[in-house]
Protein backbone atom coordinates (compact mmCIF):
# COMPACT_ATOMS: atom_id res chain seq x y z
CA UNK A 1 0.00 0.00 0.00
CA UNK A 2 1.45 3.39 -0.88
CA UNK A 3 2.02 6.20 1.62
CA UNK A 4 -0.94 8.35 0.60
CA UNK A 5 -3.36 5.40 0.90
CA UNK A 6 -2.07 4.71 4.41
CA UNK A 7 -2.39 8.38 5.35
CA UNK A 8 -5.99 8.50 4.07
CA UNK A 9 -6.89 5.31 5.93
CA UNK A 10 -5.57 6.71 9.22
CA UNK A 11 -7.51 9.93 8.66
CA UNK A 12 -10.71 7.91 8.05
CA UNK A 13 -10.17 6.01 11.30
CA UNK A 14 -9.70 9.26 13.21
CA UNK A 15 -12.82 10.79 11.65
CA UNK A 16 -14.91 7.75 12.56
CA UNK A 17 -13.61 8.04 16.16
CA UNK A 18 -14.82 11.63 16.29
CA UNK A 19 -18.30 10.75 14.95
CA UNK A 20 -18.90 7.72 17.14
CA UNK A 21 -18.70 7.64 20.90
CA UNK A 22 -16.86 4.33 21.04
CA UNK A 23 -13.26 3.56 21.92
CA UNK A 24 -10.50 5.02 19.81
CA UNK A 25 -8.50 2.84 17.42
CA UNK A 26 -5.40 4.17 19.21
CA UNK A 27 -6.35 2.03 22.23
CA UNK A 28 -5.00 -1.05 20.46
CA UNK A 29 -1.52 0.44 20.96
CA UNK A 30 -1.88 1.58 24.56
CA UNK A 31 1.05 -0.59 25.69
CA UNK A 32 3.59 0.77 23.20
CA UNK A 33 5.23 4.18 22.95
CA UNK A 34 6.97 3.29 19.65
CA UNK A 35 6.18 4.89 16.28
CA UNK A 36 7.08 4.04 12.71
CA UNK A 37 7.98 7.04 10.55
CA UNK A 38 8.32 6.44 6.81
CA UNK A 39 8.86 8.55 3.73
CA UNK A 40 11.54 10.67 5.36
CA UNK A 41 13.94 12.68 3.19
CA UNK A 42 17.21 10.76 3.01
CA UNK A 43 19.34 13.68 4.17
CA UNK A 44 17.61 14.06 7.57
CA UNK A 45 19.58 13.08 10.65
CA UNK A 46 18.35 11.71 13.96
CA UNK A 47 18.58 15.24 15.38
CA UNK A 48 16.38 16.64 12.60
CA UNK A 49 13.73 14.00 13.24
CA UNK A 50 13.83 14.62 16.99
CA UNK A 51 13.33 18.36 16.36
CA UNK A 52 10.13 17.66 14.40
CA UNK A 53 8.67 15.00 16.70
CA UNK A 54 9.67 16.44 20.08
CA UNK A 55 6.85 18.99 19.87
CA UNK A 56 4.51 16.20 21.06
CA UNK A 57 6.63 14.73 23.84
CA UNK A 58 10.02 13.66 25.12
CA UNK A 59 11.76 11.24 22.74
CA UNK A 60 13.82 8.64 24.59
CA UNK A 61 14.93 6.45 21.70
CA UNK A 62 15.30 6.70 17.92
CA UNK A 63 16.48 4.16 15.39
CA UNK A 64 17.04 5.72 11.96
CA UNK A 65 17.48 2.78 9.61
CA UNK A 66 20.65 3.09 7.54
CA UNK A 67 22.29 1.12 4.76
CA UNK A 68 24.94 -1.10 6.37
CA UNK A 69 27.60 -0.50 3.75
CA UNK A 70 27.15 3.21 2.95
CA UNK A 71 25.63 4.44 6.23
CA UNK A 72 23.04 6.49 4.32
CA UNK A 73 19.48 6.74 5.62
CA UNK A 74 16.87 4.45 4.08
CA UNK A 75 14.13 7.04 4.71
CA UNK A 76 12.38 5.49 7.71
CA UNK A 77 12.87 5.20 11.43
CA UNK A 78 11.37 3.98 14.68
CA UNK A 79 11.13 6.30 17.64
CA UNK A 80 9.96 5.96 21.20
CA UNK A 81 8.31 8.59 23.37
CA UNK A 82 8.63 8.73 27.14
CA UNK A 83 4.82 8.74 27.41
CA UNK A 84 2.53 6.64 25.20
CA UNK A 85 -0.02 9.46 24.95
CA UNK A 86 2.51 11.40 22.86
CA UNK A 87 2.25 8.72 20.15
CA UNK A 88 -1.44 9.52 19.67
CA UNK A 89 -0.69 13.21 19.22
CA UNK A 90 2.14 12.50 16.77
CA UNK A 91 0.08 10.06 14.67
CA UNK A 92 -2.92 12.39 14.53
CA UNK A 93 -0.93 15.54 13.78
CA UNK A 94 2.14 14.47 11.80
CA UNK A 95 0.82 11.65 9.62
CA UNK A 96 0.58 12.97 6.06
CA UNK A 97 2.56 16.18 6.50
CA UNK A 98 5.27 17.15 4.02
CA UNK A 99 8.88 17.49 5.08
CA UNK A 100 11.21 18.87 2.41
CA UNK A 101 8.64 17.98 -0.27
CA UNK A 102 8.08 14.38 0.88
CA UNK A 103 4.86 13.15 2.50
CA UNK A 104 5.66 11.21 5.64
CA UNK A 105 3.74 8.34 7.19
CA UNK A 106 3.49 8.13 10.97
CA UNK A 107 1.90 5.10 12.61
CA UNK A 108 1.88 3.15 15.85
CA UNK A 109 4.07 0.09 16.34
CA UNK A 110 2.71 -2.65 18.60
CA UNK A 111 5.76 -4.90 19.09
CA UNK A 112 8.99 -3.13 18.20
CA UNK A 113 12.19 -5.00 18.98
CA UNK A 114 15.32 -2.80 19.05
CA UNK A 115 18.33 -4.02 17.04
CA UNK A 116 20.74 -6.44 18.68
CA UNK A 117 23.92 -4.40 18.38
CA UNK A 118 24.44 -4.47 22.12
CA UNK A 119 28.23 -4.84 22.14
CA UNK A 120 28.61 -1.35 20.61
CA UNK A 121 26.36 0.41 23.16
CA UNK A 122 27.28 2.18 26.34
CA UNK A 123 25.71 0.93 29.57
CA UNK A 124 22.95 3.57 29.81
CA UNK A 125 21.83 3.11 26.17
CA UNK A 126 21.82 -0.66 26.59
CA UNK A 127 19.64 -0.32 29.72
CA UNK A 128 17.12 1.82 27.80
CA UNK A 129 17.00 -0.70 24.95
CA UNK A 130 16.46 -3.61 27.34
CA UNK A 131 13.62 -1.82 29.17
CA UNK A 132 11.88 -1.32 25.83
CA UNK A 133 11.47 2.43 26.05
CA UNK A 134 11.78 4.79 28.97
CA UNK A 135 12.93 3.92 32.47
CA UNK A 136 10.13 2.67 34.69
CA UNK A 137 8.83 5.24 37.18
CA UNK A 138 10.01 4.90 40.75
CA UNK A 139 7.07 4.36 43.11
CA UNK A 140 7.58 6.07 46.43
CA UNK A 141 5.95 4.63 49.51
CA UNK A 142 3.82 6.95 51.59
CA UNK A 143 5.12 7.55 55.07
CA UNK A 144 2.76 6.96 57.95
CA UNK A 145 2.50 9.68 60.49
Amino acid sequence: MNTMTNVKNVLKLSESDLKGGKKSWHDMYKDSAWLFVGGLPYNLTEGDIICVFSQYGEIVNINLIRDKSSGKSKGFCFLCYEDQRSTILAVDNLNGIKILGRTIRVDHVADYKPPKENEKMDEETLRLYMEGCAPKPVVQKKERS
